[in-house]
């Protein structure tokens, strides 16, 4: 019987790059997707067409409000940074773009849903090296939750199942990230970044996202397939 992996994707490369990880280990691909009050629908768009490009099984989007709390620019009427290289990135502070508890919260979405299907692990795309500081991204929060999901479900207790949160991407650059992808055949112009995009779904270039991933292609050697106002 095929192994069951829930992805939690956001139509981003790391998510992207994490789903086609998964497949390429044999993996039946359940996306999990949120629409969480964020500032923008488009990266939705994005992860409905990375699901379908990927042969996902089935692609989930789930619905809840973060905008309640706020607190973070993409969240609540905070303006999002902009630079003009990734030199204006300050990398010993954490961004107000970082949404509070996001990861934990999907991450617990996917661990119920996990259990239902009797999945054995969830794909998520966090790095701990071209990221933006998020602290839900480091290697020691996904081994906490790790240990927390198989103490919280009944599949865990019972050792029905051991869940295992995947992160194939947590030591790689992004560039590497850009080249693995590349390798396992990823469409990256199905992909979107930005934090700020336009109406048409343009993506601003300036936002710690866009420079990340301006950033990746080029030390990747590989020609970026987004589209910039």
């Amino acid at each position: 019987m095929t192994d069951k992996a829930i992805v939690l994707s956001s139509g981003g490369i790391d998510s992207t790059t994490a789903m086609a990880i998964a497949k390429s280990k044999g993996k039946d691909i359940y996306a999990l997707s949120f629409r969480y009050g964020q500032r923008h629908f488009i990266e939705l768009e994005s992860a409905k067409k990375v699901a379908k490009s990927l042969g996902a099984k089935v692609h989930k989007i789930i619905d809840i409000d973060l905008r309640q709390f706020g607190g973070s620019a993409l969240t609540d009427d905070i303006n999002v940074p902009k630079h003009d290289t990734t030199d204006g990135i300050k990398e010993d502070e954490i961004p107000i773009t970082y949404v509070p508890a996001r990861n934990t919260i999907f991450l617990s979405y996917a661990m119920a849903w996990a259990e239902v299907l009797k999945a054995t692990s969830i794909y998520i795309g966090v790095t701990a090296v071209d990221y933006s500081g998020y602290p839900d991204c480091r290697p020691a929060f996904i081994e906490a939750f790790e240990k927390m999901a198989n103490l919280a479900t009944k599949i865990g207790i019972t050792k029905e199942t051991i869940l295992k949160i995947e992160t194939p991407l947590i030591y790689l650059s992004k560039a590497d990230i850009i080249k693995t992808g590349d390798k396992l055949g990823v469409d990256y112009a199905l992909t979107i970044s930005c934090y700020d995009p336009n109406r048409n779904g343009k993506s601003c270039g300036r936002c710690d996202s866009c420079l990340h991933r301006i950033k990746g292609f080029k030390e990747a050697g590989i020609k970026d397939p987004t589209s910039y106002y």
